[in-house]
């Protein structure tokens, strides 16, 4: 018989209970929130939770005993979009940034994705792993269990293979969960650049197959914007990842208005990413599809730009929003996720309870993990974090605080 661990004296628990399905409207409000709390695990899922009088009568004498200390539970944060596999950094493009150097003019003097493309290249599968594993715990150390990871740094086969490769093994290994998603349509690489429809025909006619056939990738995703690729060319990838079993997100409408999203409500794809240019009839048509916005204020920051994604208008549409890091070494070099939820109630308005949802259940769905995590529920996995402080708004509150949860996954506490 396991033995049940018993996490005790919770001050405020924040269930994030509701339907089985992504939180909208008014729902993404709710907090499901029990004081004065107590929860059971038994073989890393929650068996039962309520107040501590309802479920003292439930504890057997001999269990492991979790104090909170009073603290402030919550699920952990589950980071929908990632770039988590690189090699080297872009330090001199930040500095370049600032000195107004746009995005654009950084790519079309050598830099941007494909100056880590070439250092992504250079680099073997071991030190790929050995960097990703110290972002992934850059990552968990403020409260992320389930990470959803992109190759798109190789742009040829063996770069590709040898990214997804890494993303298998650290999901392996854990303890976080890491979701794979292939990426190679994210920028031309130079050896093509006469030769687009060649490279569009290479990855949607070998290279999705072959990583389909090798389960390699559970998404496939494409970077449609003016400096990427066409509508088009994002269809003829994606349609080809979909025929083949693999599940679509789209990078959309980032800089300019008519750049993915629309293709992701014809596609049905699960998520339409960035959208800070999203026009009212496409946040229809999102809507009406049931595509999910995933929202990225990192990007927005880190660009110095002031556009953030329209996240009011959305929920008022009834979309289900998700917010995520969008961690990459050039626009986005940010693992923190309560970070993101500042910045989305700073700058796009959101509470901290919608901003809350959005980084947790909303974010689980859209991985088709919404009935295993994202929210505090039975027979879910006890992926929780026992906060610093006592109230869940204080995550929002305490911009870039160096706050360090207690962090849970599978009921087993991590330290990384």
């Amino acid at each position: 018989m396991s033995a049940t661990v018993a996490v005790l004296n919770i001050g405020q628990l924040v269930t994030l209970s509701g339907p089985s399905r992504p939180r909208v409207g008014r729902e993404l409000s709710e907090t499901g929130v029990i004081c004065d709390a107590a929860m059971l695990i038994e073989d890393g899922y929650i068996t039962a939770l309520g107040t501590y009088a309802a479920l003292r009568p439930l504890i057997p004498p001999v269990s492991t005993v979790i104090d909170a200390g009073g603290c402030c539970v919550t699920p952990g944060f589950v980071d929908a979009h990632t770039h988590l596999i690189f090699a080297g950094n872009r330090a001199a493009e930040f500095e370049q940034r600032i000195a107004g150097a746009t995005y654009q003019q950084i790519a079309a003097a050598g830099g941007g994705i494909l100056k880590t493309v070439e250092m992504t290249r250079r680099a073997s599968e071991e030190e790929l792993l050995g960097e990703a594993r110290h972002h992934r715990n850059w990552m968990m150390r403020t409260g992320t269990t389930t990470i959803e990871a992109k190759s798109g740094y190789g742009l040829d086969r063996e770069t590709e293979l040898r990214m997804l490769r890494v993303i298998a093994r650290l999901n392996k290994e854990g303890p976080a969960e890491v979701v794979p998603t292939l990426l190679a349509a994210h920028a031309v690489p130079p050896e093509y650049a006469e030769r687009r429809s060649e490279y569009v025909r290479w990855v949607a006619e070998q290279l999705i197959p072959e990583v389909a056939a090798a389960g390699l990738a559970r998404y496939c995703d494409a970077f449609c914007d003016e400096h990427a690729f066409t509508v088009d060319e994002a269809r003829a990838v994606l349609k080809v990842a979909r025929d083949r079993g693999l599940k679509l997100r789209i990078h959309a409408d980032q800089f300019e208005s008519g750049t993915g999203a629309a293709l992701a409500a014809s596609l049905h794809a699960a998520t339409a990413d960035h959208l800070e240019a999203i026009s009212d009839s496409d946040l229809k048509q999102l809507h009406a599809s049931g595509v999910q916005p995933v929202l990225l204020p990192g990007s927005v920051f880190a660009l110095c730009r002031s556009n953030y994604p329209p996240a009011r208008s959305m929920v008022e549409a009834g979309l289900a929003i998700i917010l995520a890091t969008d961690f990459n070494p050039g626009s986005s070099p940010i693992t923190s996720m309560p970070f993101i939820l500042s910045l989305a109630c700073l700058q796009m308005g959101l509470s901290p309870a919608e901003a809350l949802n959005a980084a947790t259940i909303n974010a689980s769905y859209s991985l088709d993990m919404g009935n295993r995590v994202g929210s505090l529920e039975t027979l879910k996995l006890a992926n929780f974090l026992i906060h610093e402080f006592s109230d869940y708004r204080e995550l929002a509150y305490f911009i870039a605080s160096p706050a360090r949860p207690r962090v849970f996954i599978a009921g087993e506490e991590v330290t990384p």
